[in-house]
């Protein structure tokens, strides 16, 4: 594995490279960063060069301001645009997987430069503006956030691990883990009072350009997990492909599946991009 920095606009961008063969991107969930998909990336870089990193403001990405800042769905997508033009070859397509808040940033980058991405999987991705009880979902987002300012963080992790169906799965004690995965758990633990307080409200109020996307809808594959069925993170993806006219892929696990079952979620992802003709 390689590690880089890059500036970008703001912004020092940290990423990991691995592999050979056609770039992936992998986005991570909010409050996430490139440690999240240690257990898929080695399996995936036999057959892809691998890139995941770290968003703007988390982990070993930093500011160049002092203090945290709202996240973007339109930055961070410009972030990931400015990291392919880095890393691919000129003139290159690269796939691109996003999680969550990750599934986002993917579609944005998608709609935004269609030129610059074969495929692009977005899993459950938390776009609740779409769904038929929109206003519901906003409202209880306002008061996760109102629970985080006025009870604390524990309160408000509670309340909306609850009302995303339990299929977020919470984070492993890191004593007694591998030194990676152990600075991995304690970064997305300093990353999480950030998520709640800078990205949580608006990354779910992002609303999907709907009609860029149905003009490559070739290129969009939404998945969700087979343990989300009936709960909040799988709706947006199936209400998402039921407007595009595209199939909703399952994967195995839940909203957190490539960290609870990463052989299976990994195996499952390459076959999807597999699948995928590769652009004459």
């Amino acid at each position: 594995m390689k590690t880089g920095t890059l500036p970008v606009p703001g912004a020092s961008l940290y990423y990991e490279t691995r592999g050979q063969g056609p770039v992936l991107l992998l986005l991570p969930g909010g409050g996430g960063d490139a440690g999240v998909f240690d257990g898929i990336a080695d399996a995936l870089a036999e057959r892809f060069t691998v890139v995941a990193f770290d968003p703007r403001g988390y982990s070993r990405s930093r500011l160049d301001t002092p203090g945290p800042v709202d996240q973007r769905v339109e930055v961070q997508s410009e972030d990931a645009r400015l990291l392919l033009e880095h890393l691919a070859q000129p003139g290159e397509a690269a796939y691109a997987f996003g999680s969550s808040s990750g599934a986002l940033v993917a579609l944005d980058l998608l709609a935004r430069h269609p030129g610059r991405l074969r495929l692009a999987v977005a899993h459950e991705p938390p776009c609740f503006g779409i769904l038929p009880d929109a206003a519901e979902q906003r409202a209880f987002i306002t008061e996760v956030h109102r629970l985080s300012r006025a009870e604390g963080l524990g309160a408000a992790a509670a309340h909306f691990m609850a009302g995303v169906g339990g299929t977020l799965k919470p984070l492993p004690d890191p004593a007694g883990l591998p030194p990676r995965a152990a600075g991995t758990i304690g970064r997305l633990g300093a990353n999480f009072p950030l998520f709640m307080e800078h990205e949580l409200r608006q990354f779910t109020a992002y609303a999907p350009d709907v009609a860029a996307l149905a003009a490559v809808r070739d290129r969009v594959r939404l998945a969700a997990g087979r343990e989300s069925r009936s709960h909040l993170p799988y709706r947006p993806a199936a209400t998402l492909a039921e407007r595009l006219g595209t199939e909703l892929v399952e994967f195995p696990g839940g909203h957190s599946g490539y960290t609870d079952a990463p052989e299976e979620f990994g195996r499952r992802l390459a076959e999807l991009l597999g699948s995928h003709p590769s652009p004459r």
